[in-house]
């Protein structure tokens, strides 16, 4: 799926943090891409989700 917005803040801020050893921003660009990562999995649960979904509509509608 790739990199997505959280996650390429959240490396620049934590590169940002490391070149100034700003310990906070460090944190705070671990934590954003930490929440990248979340969102990227619900979203892969969900397009998941929607396919089973279909298959599901598809079989009931077959009969």
């Amino acid at each position: 799926m790739g990199i997505n917005s959280d996650q390429a803040k959240g490396k620049v801020k934590e590169a940002a943090g490391d070149l100034t050893g700003n310990e906070k921003l460090q944190r705070e660009g671990k934590a954003d891409q930490a929440a990248g990562d979340v969102k990227e999995f619900v979203g892969k649960v969900g397009d998941k989700a929607e396919e089973v979904v279909d298959k599901v509509k598809d079989a009931v509608h077959k009969d």
